[in-house]
This record gives C-alpha cells, structure tokens and sequence, in this order.
C-alpha cells in the first residue's frame, strides 16, 4: 500500500507558507490502519515494548492503535496543565518559542521499555523532550514510531541514537 495517496496536503495551514500533511485519510480507512500496525509490528517486536506514549494530539491515535494491536499499555504526554495527579513537566524549545510537556509521575516503572509514538516528525523538538520527559522519571526509550517525517526539517537529527521508523518521508 502506498501511504502517500492516502495522505492529504493542506497549503498555508495552519498559516500561511506552511503545507500540512494530514493522516486523517488513514484514519477513515480500516485497510490502511491495518497496514500501518503491520508495518510497525514489523519493525518493533512486542517483546522489547512494555508501553506505548502518544504525543499530543494525533500521537495518541497512533500509539493507541499500537497499544491494542501489541496487547500493551498507551501512555499520554501532554501539554502542562491537561494531566491530573502528580505530573513531571519539561520546558523546550520549538521553532517558534518554547513549550512544556508533562506526564504523570508514577504512569512509568522504573526500566520500563516504552515506544513514542507520533503522526509527524518535523523539527524533532517535541519528540527530544519527550524522551527526556521518559527518561527523567525512569522510562527506557525503545524508539519512535511516525506515520510521516519531513526529511528536510532533519528532525531525526536530536533523535538518531534511537531506533526510529518513520512510514512515509517527504
């Protein structure tokens, strides 16, 4: 299957100069989200993954899928102030400024294996802290699971000492 034709472009989304690749096609379509687990079920194998963490949003999609298709455990990471409980926060740099993540505190045992997941990867920025987020609070970083990279941003560069699979690369 080629994941190209089901993905969407949206010029000047969601600002001007910008072209928003969009998998909600995939979404929509039962064959490619079978597809898209096979492909990542090849990749990683379940006995290396204790959990799955989303990005938000649309990683939660994904990692959701992944989570049941392995029969494990999804994880949210959030931006601050959306988890309840006790939460680890962490302050980065994006292109345009800076952001904060979260995570529950007690949401990962010590050692345990976890896979980020997320729809895109662009500059890498949220997907580093992310995994600094993980780590902090005793997670092991298994790699990363994206539905699309844009390869110009060199994203994978703040990410490359883990495995990463991405399904389409523009």
């Amino acid at each position: 299957m080629n994941l190209k034709d089901k993905i969407a472009d949206f010029p000047n989304f969601p600002k001007k100069g910008i072209l928003f690749r969009d998998f909600s096609p995939i979404l929509k379509d039962p064959s490619a989200l079978s597809y898209v687990a096979d492909e990542f079920s090849k990749h990683f194998h379940p006995k290396d993954i204790d959990a799955f963490a989303g990005i938000e949003s649309r990683g939660f999609i994904l990692a959701s899928i992944l989570a049941s298709r392995y029969n494990k455990g999804m994880i949210m990471i959030r931006k601050v102030g959306k988890l309840p409980g006790k939460t680890v926060k962490l302050a980065y740099t994006i292109e345009y400024g800076k952001d904060i993540i979260e995570i529950q505190k007690d949401i990962i045992k010590e050692g345990e294996k976890i896979l980020i997941c997320d729809d895109l990867l662009a500059t890498g920025g949220t997907a580093k802290a992310s995994a600094k987020l993980i780590e902090k609070i005793g997670g092991k970083i298994v790699g990363f699971a994206f539905i699309i990279e844009l390869v110009d941003l060199n994203g994978i560069k703040g990410i490359s000492k883990y495995n990463c699979k991405s399904l389409v690369k523009y």
